[in-house]
């Protein structure tokens, strides 16, 4: 036995090396399995939220055009046939004055080859914001025209914007509902877009004012020349002159004339002066006066 310890200690002193040397790649084997199981485990969570990303974002769009599906139905979106064309002209121009009539004229050409039944016409004011908010919905005109292939039709329509909306903007939707022979329904909006409704000048403005008065002025001042020029025209006429007899105070020297004549002077003035007399007393008075 004694004999043997020497090589029992010698066989544990070189197996406990060994053993060192054997464990600790074991346990450095054992811990890069346990990093990966831990890595493993990060990336299946990673791939498990990616899956769950793309389960919410595949829902989101799922719902989105469900909504927008229910949307459509609900609004009965309707799209235009592919066969047929459409045209608006608004008679005044694009000037949508408040309380004053709108009126255009839409123009339907058939493409196809089978008959176009127009139902109606109608127009409408929307939120500029949202088209699917109405301000203002005005009558449907019922139409029931048929526009045969290759055939063209107008239509006239006209309305009247409520005067509360002048000076804002409204969106203006035109849609021309119509169907063709196999039944089915179409809708084209014609005109779909942003317009201003100018407010309605009744006042009278600034300028306005200025050019009645400016008139009324020139007016007033047209009347007074006239009637200074008429004034001054009768202080120009020549004023009629009175003959005058002459008078004993004269400064006339008359001294040279014979007395006779100065007494026929003196005597035809009186006779004028005189009313008229008859024939018949001048008679008798010149008798008279060859008598004595």
């Amino acid at each position: 036995m004694l004999k043997l310890l020497p090589k029992l200690l010698l066989l544990v002193l070189l197996a406990l090396p060994l053993t060192i040397l054997v464990k600790g790649p074991l346990v450095a084997a054992q811990d890069p399995t346990e990093d990966e199981e831990a890595a493993d485990d990060l990336i299946a969570e990673d791939e498990d939220d990616e899956a769950e990303v793309e389960d919410d974002d595949n829902t989101e769009l799922t719902e989105e055009k469900e909504e927008e599906e229910e949307e459509e139905a609900l609004s009965g979106d309707m799209k235009a046939s592919p066969n047929a064309d459409t045209t608006i002209l608004f008679v005044k121009g694009e000037d949508f004055p408040a309380n004053n009539i709108v009126k255009f004229l839409v123009g339907f050409t058939n493409k196809g080859s089978e008959d176009f039944l127009v139902e109606s016409l109608d127009a409408s004011f929307r939120y500029p914001q949202d088209f699917q908010f109405y301000i203002q919905n005005f009558t449907a005109l019922q139409l029931g025209a048929v526009v045969p292939p290759q055939r063209q039709a107008t239509f006239e329509y006209s309305f009247i914007p409520a005067e509360p909306m002048g000076g804002r903007p409204f969106g203006l939707v035109i849609n021309l509902n119509y169907k063709d022979s196999s039944g089915n329904v179409f809708q084209d909006a014609v005109f779909n877009q942003t317009v201003t409704i100018t407010e309605r000048e009744d006042g009278l403005d600034g300028e306005t004012i200025f050019m009645y008065v400016f008139l009324s002025g020139l007016g007033l001042l047209v009347v007074v020349g006239l009637h200074q020029l008429l004034e001054s025209r009768k202080r120009r006429r020549p004023t009629p002159k009175l003959e005058m007899g002459t008078s004993s105070h004269n400064d006339v020297d008359m001294s040279w004339i014979p007395q006779e004549t100065l007494n026929q002077i003196m005597q035809s003035r009186r006779d004028k002066a005189s009313p008229r007399r008859s024939p018949r007393k001048r008679a008798q008075k010149r008798s008279a006066g060859s008598d004595e």
